[in-house]
């Protein structure tokens, strides 16, 4: 490859960074991830015949290594003990106070997070990424039409979490926000 790593970092890194944030929620797991992705390309650049697919390559890379953190995160949880039922009853009003101040775009993040991993990726990428359904083909080694399929289906799955868990309405600056139902005493909508 004849691109420049100094250039490819430039260009890519902002896109990285954002991507990765939203899979992984968590600041500092995203700058190591960051990190290693650049590592990564630096190492393997020369295997990339195709400058034309130097974007969907490194996000691939990226996709991949937050597969890694997501199976590390899942294992060692599985061997910590358990949090007590006190601990977590006293962190659960916290979590929903912090939920109930910010803007729908706050809380719909959150509901996504309630979907599949693979739901998740694919709405952050044509969505917040603006990937076309060709370049999150390539990025996930699927099918455009699976690509397309998920898509349809996380959409559909989010819509159900809002209508669910969600009550939209205007606040006093006239913006749209999202409450979640548990938390202004509504009763719960029925499971779809």
């Amino acid at each position: 490859m004849t691109m420049n790593f100094w250039n490819i970092y430039y260009d890519q890194y902002e896109g990285i960074r954002k991507f990765i944030l939203a899979l992984v929620k968590d600041e500092w797991a995203a700058d190591d991830l960051v990190q290693e992705t650049f590592i990564k390309v630096r190492k393997n650049a020369g295997q990339l015949k195709d400058e034309t697919k130097l974007k969907p390559w490194i996000y691939r890379i990226a996709h991949n290594l937050c597969q890694d953190h997501f199976r590390q995160t899942a294992n060692r949880i599985k061997r910590q003990k358990p949090i007590s039922d006190g601990l977590a009853i006293q962190i659960q009003p916290q979590f929903h106070r912090q939920i109930e101040q910010q803007q729908m775009a706050q809380c719909v993040q959150d509901k996504i997070r309630l979907l599949p991993e693979t739901y998740q990726t694919v709405l952050v990428l044509f969505d917040m990424m603006e990937f076309s359904h060709q370049e999150i083909a390539r990025i996930l080694d699927t099918s455009v039409e699976n690509v397309k399929v998920r898509l349809h289906r996380a959409r559909k799955k989010l819509k159900a979490i809002l209508d669910q868990k969600c009550r939209m309405e205007m606040d006093e600056r006239s913006v749209l926000v999202c409450t979640p139902v548990e938390e202004v005493g509504y009763p719960k909508q029925r499971q779809l």
